[in-house]
């Protein structure tokens, strides 16, 4: 082979730029194809390769996926290639092959999916968006994320709508019961949590979206912890509106997620939010009186405007990286150490108490509890003393703490907290 000495300095120098941990992902990504074979999920030697695509420091244990999810080196990249490509040579709109990327990803058409900032977002979009008037009920859980109560709050206030409210209970054949009493007459949509994220139960989505149709209510998913937590078909799953982020689970750029609006849905969700793309062509401005267009026939009525060139190339990235994993590969890992976690934390007896179902179906990768006689703020600034990164859940009255597992943990990282819960205890 000829010496190309000017390659030869500028691979060099791309090394000599690139810390250790960086190398080190070089050789890993590798490792890391599965070529839709599936992975043990205590192949202990395969997952760690998988660690060694993210910066994650040493020094510190990350249990706490399910605020959001760190980018492993491709995505990090990726949105670094996204930028300078829009800066360099100005190109503009190249996250349009993002939304056909999602659609894919979580069983949906091309035209029902928008593009969002958050999970917060898309579900102000619907909340203000499904018709409802002074008296109309809707069904939310007791375990809301502000993102999903905040909105409807503000609906209380401004349009005079009710809130409706249950508990999840231990099991999936229990928790739809208690919602199915609470329908009645003035009943008009159940917005209800995927995952709830104080102690991430999953709830069985497929089964309230069907008792909403049989009842002629909207169902709408707050999915905030169930893209890239675990594989997605929302055609099957039957809601109307889905509504999540790409930075939890799918490890993507913070700031991006999208909303599923249901093709036949979409005349019945008003758009309040205009600007380039919600319209057609047909406008026009110069007309007297002016010509007013049709909205965009496709769920594009829901966002305008320019967006983020480089953090929709790392969204396109992040689905790239979980699919060189496979989803279910990626879903049986984290399951199983969500499986590990809740045991040993059984192992504790009447000194913790576990407040996520250990019912199969109702359990994945979040677990949320309590520790007796001690205060949970207390415990998480323990935590943080210890370097160790959880959640402490103050919503709605349940003061816990979380701890949220991902491909890039371990057994060992699970124990470490268990040894300060010990000695907490």
């Amino acid at each position: 082979m000829k010496f190309d000495r000017r390659n030869f300095i500028r691979a060099a120098s791309v090394l000599s730029a690139l810390s250790l941990n960086e190398i080190g992902s070089l050789a890993a990504k590798q490792q890391i194809k599965t070529d839709g074979k599936t992975i043990a999920d205590d192949d202990e030697a395969y997952w760690q390769n998988v660690r060694q695509m993210f910066p994650l420091t040493k020094d510190w244990t990350y249990l706490n996926n399910g605020t959001f999810g760190p980018s492993p080196y491709p995505v990090i990249e990726a949105v670094k290639n996204g930028m300078l490509d829009a800066d360099q040579m100005g190109n503009y709109g190249s996250y349009d092959a993002t939304i056909p990327k999602i659609a894919k990803f979580v069983g949906a058409n091309d035209d029902e999916i928008a593009l969002t900032h958050n999970v917060t977002e898309g579900i102000n979009t619907v909340c203000w968006g499904v018709p409802l008037q002074k008296g109309d009920e809707v069904i939310l859980t007791t375990h809301e994320h502000i993102g999903n109560m905040a909105p409807w709050m503000n609906r209380v206030k401004v349009h005079g709508i009710v809130i409706r409210k249950y508990t999840p209970a231990s099991t999936a054949a229990e928790t739809l019961n208690r919602i199915a009493a609470l329908i009645n007459k003035k009943t008009r949509a159940i917005a209800t949590p995927h995952i709830p994220c104080t102690q991430g139960q999953v709830l069985p989505v497929k089964e309230i979206c069907k008792l909403a149709k049989d009842k002629g209510l909207f169902a709408l998913i707050d999915g905030a912890h169930g893209s890239g937590m675990m594989p997605l078909d929302l055609h099957n799953m039957g809601c109307d509106t889905y509504a999540s982020c790409c930075h939890k689970w799918m490890l993507g750029p913070k700031g991006t997620g999208y909303l599923y609006v249901r093709k036949d849905f979409q005349d019945t969700l008003q758009a309040f939010y205009s600007g380039g793309g919600t319209q057609d062509e047909k406008w026009n401005l110069m007309t007297d009186p002016v010509t007013i267009g049709n909205y965009a026939p496709s769920a594009h009525r829901y966002f305008g405007g320019t967006q983020a060139n480089g953090l929709f190339t790392g969204v396109n990235a992040s689905i790239d990286f979980i699919e060189t994993i496979g989803l279910q590969n990626i879903h049986n890992r984290i399951k199983s150490l969500g499986k590990y976690t809740q045991d040993r934390l059984l192992e504790m007896g009447d000194k913790v108490t576990l407040i996520t179902p250990t019912e199969e179906q109702s359990r994945c990768a979040v677990n949320g509890f309590t520790i007796k006689g001690v205060d949970y703020k207390k415990f998480y600034d323990t935590c943080v003393d210890n370097k160790i990164r959880i959640r402490m859940v103050p919503e709605n009255g349940i003061n816990c703490l979380r701890v949220s597992t991902h491909i890039y943990n371990n057994k060992a990282e699970v124990d470490k907290l268990m040894d300060l819960i010990k000695k907490a205890v």
